[in-house]
């Protein structure tokens, strides 16, 4: 909704404020009302006065922000709750011991595009492969009103037969009622209650139903703890490294199984940060799904976790960027590996120890974040080495923190000798069996192929790796890329392509449909059946085994 707002040189609040944003839309966007983007050492201001509804307040109350990019502080009628640095993620405080009858909630952000903290694909001039800078409050701001013993969090662990619950709440009395199809998640008629007295409770369900994206079946539940509730869900799934016929796989459910992803920057021409509505996202995915696709790779950014409930429920796969701090260097970390030079050690890259350790906390924050989300499956560590260090060691912190997912530490390049996968990116060369290896390969990135539709960009520039005039000849030579180059390396080993990419984005004209979602480049079902070629051929090599 609508927020007083103003960019100014001090970091006091100003006397008069000039604008009136659109929150949760950052200053950049159309969507927000205001199209600007404050200059290195400018404030952002921004308040909003609110009464709580009678009855609301019971005893605590928590602020919530889904994501402020870089630096927040948070005051609340006078008085100073809290500061926030990252871009990315969620942050809350406890502010009932601040509130009155009228309140008065100002926030002050600073924005210089630090590259010691994350920032992705952010940069002041945008061109090519970077875009628009986001700034300020780019998520949800919202009120929780708590018991005393409240629920803080819940930890969800899966694996295609059992689920693991712990509940991290003050209150000794603890009930999971787990609901049963068709009926009310608490009710008289339905649903198997379970009473536990420690942190965690481990169900195992009768007749498991494994998530798939075909059938992404979820476990609707509750979690009642003295006077508070949480309403949740979990999937039955395990991704797994497995040996099929002497070849490394990726597995799901135990099954080998074939990663067809399409590269997600989350980038739109109204909101950037977010669409303009969330039927956006729900857009988004079936159209990745109508075309055959079981994967979105989530580029070097963290969407609100409506997206990954949609995933959840839609039968998505995420495969989940971390967000990159530490300088780009175009030299040594695009120009010379495309040339072929691909290997580098990575021990004294980005030496700065404050940009390491943010790296490292933030990465952890992201893993912990997302963990309760069953279509978060793999995580990006590093890509194209940008921001890259130490990655083995960063390798073994992630592992540590999710032995249950799988880690692609170096996505593109610079290889260390630690990680999940054999990661390519494959853009100027034709795809080409690889030597044997213990890990399974994936070609984290490939095609980029460009068609520029006049009318529906927002740049003069055309960015791409292969340009085509015309639908048919991008459709044509799509089915080349994906069966005569990538199809046949099936057998060799080959476990998933991700496909650059669903949408264009600014100066890029490579997704398969527009920036602005209106033209989809491609059929749909003639895709898909190109895509099932794949399925066909995983269930051959499973069958032959």
């Amino acid at each position: 909704g609508a927020w007083d707002f103003s960019i100014n040189a001090a970091a006091t609040p100003p006397e008069k404020y000039a604008e009136v944003i659109c929150v949760p839309y950052p200053p950049e966007s159309s969507l927000s009302g205001i199209c600007k983007t404050p200059d290195k050492g400018e404030y952002l201001h921004y308040r909003k006065c609110f009464k709580l509804p009678d009855g609301f307040a019971k005893d605590r109350v928590l602020l919530h922000f889904g994501a402020a990019d870089q630096i927040a502080t948070v005051y609340l009628n006078g008085n100073e709750i809290g500061s926030h640095e990252g871009g990315y993620l969620p942050f809350f405080f406890d502010v009932t011991d601040a509130l009155q009858e009228e309140n008065e909630l100002t926030v002050l952000i600073r924005d210089d595009l630090s590259h010691t903290l994350p920032y992705g694909k952010q940069t002041k001039k945008r061109g090519g492969m970077w875009y628009t800078p986001v700034s300020g409050i780019w998520q949800t701001v919202w009120l929780e009103s708590v018991p005393k013993n409240y629920i803080r969090s819940l930890k969800i662990e899966a694996t295609d037969t059992s689920v693991t619950v712990t509940v991290d709440t003050d209150a000794r009395n603890k009930t999971l009622v787990l609901k049963e199809s068709g009926k009310a998640i608490v009710s008289k008629e339905g649903g198997k209650t379970y009473t536990f007295d420690g942190p965690s409770i481990t169900i195992t369900p009768e007749d498991p139903k494994p998530w798939t994206p075909e059938t992404p079946h979820l476990y609707e539940f509750s979690v009642i703890a003295d006077e508070d509730r949480v309403d949740s869900y979990f999937a039955l799934r395990r991704i797994s490294v497995e040996a099929f016929g002497g070849i490394p796989r990726i597995c799901l459910n135990g099954k080998p199984y074939f990663i067809q992803a399409l590269l997600d920057q989350g980038y739109y021409p109204d909101g950037l940060f977010l669409p303009s509505s969330l039927y956006q996202y729900v857009e988004d995915i079936a159209y990745a799904k109508s075309m055959g696709y079981n994967t979105l790779r989530k580029h070097i950014k963290i969407e609100p976790m409506l997206f990954y409930h949609l995933c959840d429920k839609m039968g998505m796969i995420v495969f989940q960027d971390m967000v990159n701090n530490g300088d780009y260097s175009f030299i040594r970390d695009t120009a010379l590996p495309t040339l072929g030079f691909l290997k580098r050690n990575d021990q004294s890259l980005n030496k700065d120890q404050k940009t390491r350790n943010t790296f490292e906390e933030t990465m952890k924050q992201t893993i912990k974040h997302l963990a309760n989300s069953p279509s978060v499956l793999m995580y990006t560590i590093f890509n194209e080495g940008w921001g890259q260090f130490c990655a083995d060691k960063m390798y073994r912190i992630a592992k540590e923190c999710d032995p249950s997912r799988i880690f692609d530490a170096t996505s593109g390049w610079f290889w260390q000798k630690e990680s999940d996968l054999d990661s390519l990116h494959v853009y100027f060369k034709p795809l080409r069996k690889r030597p044997p290896s213990d890990r399974p390969l994936i070609i984290s990135e490939f095609g980029g192929y460009s068609l520029r539709l006049d009318g529906h960009t927002v740049s003069e520039k055309n960015y791409g790796y292969r340009s085509f005039g015309s639908e048919d000849k991008l459709f044509d030579a799509l089915c080349t890329l994906y069966k005569d180059q990538a199809l046949p390396l099936v057998k060799e080993g080959l476990c998933g392509l991700v496909y650059t990419q669903i949408a264009d984005v600014e100066d890029e004209t490579n997704g398969l449909y527009t920036y602005d979602r209106a033209v989809k480049k491609v059929d749909a079902k003639e895709l898909k059946a190109v895509l099932d070629l794949f399925v066909a051929e995983y269930e051959k090599i499973t069958k032959e085994i």
